[in-house]
This record gives C-alpha cells, sequence and structure tokens, in this order.
C-alpha cells in the first residue's frame, strides 16, 4: 500500500517547516533592506559634505586691497594734496625735483668731510648745497642755520621729496638733510660717517627735528 504524504502529520510538520522557513527568509529579506538603506543614507551624506566642501573650496577669496604707497619720484601734485598746479607745471616739477633726488642719490657713501662741498667729502650744507647748486643752478646759504631761513617753513606732515630738514636743540638749527619721501631723508651725518639716508622716526633724529623748508623750484 502506498502512503499519501500529502496529509497526515508527516505533511503538517513539512508545511510547518517550509512556513518558518519562508518567514526566515523574509525577515533576513527586511534586514538587508535596513541596513542598505542606512548605508545609502550615509553615503549621501558624506557625497553631501564633499560637495559642500568642494563648493567652498570653489568659491573664490576676496583679495586684500593694495597697499597704496606713495612714489619717490612722483607728481608733486599726488604727494602734496594742498598743492596746486596747472598741467604745464607738472611734468617742469617734477622733473626738477626728480633731478635733485637723483643728484642726491648718487652721492650716497660720499665720506663726511668738516667744510667739504665736493665729491671728496661733504659736511651736512655743503652737501645740499652742492645737490641744489648742481641740478637747479641755486646758491644756497652756506651754513644750516642761514639756509633755515630761506624758502617757506613746511608742517612735518605735509613733506615732499625735495623738500630740507633741520634739525638741533634748544633752538638752535645744527644740522639738515634732503627729504626723499616716505619719511626718510639723506644727509651727511658727522664725522667718521658717510652720506646715507635715516628715518625722520629713528630716535635720535625725531627728538632733534625742528623744521621743514621747502625752497622755490
Amino acid at each position: 500500500m502506498t502512503t499519501d504524504l500529502t496529509t497526515g502529520p508527516a505533511a503538517a510538520r513539512s508545511t510547518a517547516q517550509r512556513m518558518r522557513a519562508g518567514a526566515i527568509r523574509l525577515l533576513c529579506a527586511a534586514a538587508l533592506c535596513v541596513a542598505a538603506t542606512n548605508a545609502f543614507a550615509q553615503d549621501a551624506n558624506v557625497v553631501a559634505a564633499g560637495t559642500q566642501s568642494a563648493v567652498q573650496l570653489d568659491t573664490p577669496i576676496k583679495a586684500a586691497a593694495p597697499l597704496k604707497v606713495r612714489p619717490i619720484f612722483g607728481d608733486l601734485a599726488e604727494l602734496d594734496p594742498n598743492a596746486v598746479l596747472d598741467q604745464q607745471q607738472k611734468p617742469k616739477l617734477t622733473e626738477r625735483i626728480s633731478g635733485v633726488l637723483s643728484k642726491a642719490m648718487s652721492l650716497l657713501g660720499t665720506p663726511y668731510r668738516w667744510g667739504g662741498e665736493s665729491t671728496e667729502g661733504f659736511d651736512c650744507s655743503g652737501l645740499v648745497g652742492y645737490v641744489y647748486r648742481s641740478v637747479l643752478g641755486m646758491e644756497l646759504p652756506r651754513v644750516s642755520r642761514q639756509m633755515a631761513t630761506t624758502g617757506e617753513a613746511v608742517e612735518r606732515s605735509a613733506l615732499v621729496p625735495g623738500d630740507l630738514v633741520f634739525f638741533g636743540k634748544r633752538g638752535r638749527v645744527s644740522h639738515v638733510g634732503i627729504y626723499v619721501g616716505e619719511g626718510r631723508f639723506l644727509h651727511a651725518p658727522s664725522r667718521g660717517k658717510d652720506v646715507r639716508v635715516d628715518s625722520l622716526a629713528s630716535g635720535y633724529w625725531s627728538g632733534r627735528y625742528m623744521q621743514g623748508r621747502r625752497v622755490a623750484m
């Protein structure tokens, strides 16, 4: 006699086993779906963060405004905002100032010599007189305290290249130099030193600064 396996206790057990196996497969599939969803969300966050970083990196950085520096050989009207010059005067004045500065700079390193007024050696007023005489044909007083009475007085904040700057103490002028711009002046300092450029802001010269003068050019 052939046994019918589709009915009876054995068939019931087989059906139950298949149902349990199916349920397990469904649970596994659901777990895999959840895991995949979480992984996708994490990847999306990473991509979004990377995109944001890329956008930030690609965003152009605004450059700082360039610093404006006064040129030593510039237009007098640019160096002195209060100067009123017509178009015919500007090139002439600029050329003459440039000539004074070029001549003065060419003498850097010349030794100091008391009473000197030639390229063999200069004292302070001898240097200034030599430059103005050579470039402009202008005869200035021989000594610094007399030079300090020529031209017109100029405030320290309004100095322009070519102006004369005077130093001393107790109200008596004893030294002179040529202002070259940017708070600096060229001069023949003293015995044992050469013609050089110093700063008006240095402790020694700042404490002895007396006045600036502008001679007619």
